[in-house]
């Protein structure tokens, strides 16, 4: 009988280069065998993708933010995540909860009580099994947005001393949770970073 599979998130500023550290990770769990189902937050459904599109581009009070944040986070959890993990399957996601006590949280202030509360009313104690944190000087990260070939969204475009904040806030959490949250230097090169996930993931 096939076992539950593992969850694992990958979380960080923007700038980080979560997202191509994340392809090379689903190649590589591929590569070993595994079924991986990747996925992003907001997002990962129909509603979540539409859902992103308002989060991402369109002004809105900061509890309806995280309100939001948090219901196409229940969807993505319902359709997407728990099927897949139950059927064995590894889901590797672009940003999970950690990611609202960051930005909603230090970004913008809303207080770990309410997301605190948000969490454990749509997750039911549910966490991923390990999340990489991919941390980076903001000055650096805004070095390489700066040469981005898209449009930044409304987040990307927050000042210095927000994405400070953010980072600030991933570090409390991964502080306060060194058993699943793994801090990785994404000053690093990009072969030094895929060695250390390597080592990670061999005994895995």
């Amino acid at each position: 009988m096939t076992g539950r599979g593992r969850f694992i998130t990958l979380e960080g500023v923007d700038g980080a280069g979560k997202s191509t550290h994340l392809s090379w990770l689903v190649n590589h769990l591929r590569a070993q065998g595994r079924t991986v189902v990747q996925t992003r937050e907001p997002g990962g459904t129909p509603l979540g993708e539409k859902l992103r599109e308002l989060l991402l581009h369109l002004s809105m009070q900061l509890e309806t933010e995280a309100l939001l944040m948090f219901a196409a986070r229940r969807e993505h959890l319902a359709q997407i995540i728990l099927p897949a993990l139950e059927r064995g399957d590894w889901v590797v996601c672009d940003r999970f909860t950690d990611a609202s006590f960051a930005y909603q949280g230090g970004g913008r202030g809303l207080s770990n009580a309410k997301l605190s509360q948000l969490e454990n009313w749509v997750q039911e104690g549910f966490q991923p099994d390990l999340t990489l944190l991919f941390d980076l000087p903001i000055e650096v990260a805004a070095q390489r947005m700066a040469g981005a070939a898209r449009p930044l969204d409304r987040f990307e475009r927050e000042k210095a001393d927000f994405h400070e904040r953010v980072r600030a806030a991933y570090l409390a959490r991964a502080a306060a949770m060194p058993a699943r949250v793994k801090v990785i230097d994404s000053r690093q090169s990009l072969e030094s970073i895929q060695k250390q996930l390597e080592e990670i993931f061999s005994s895995a």
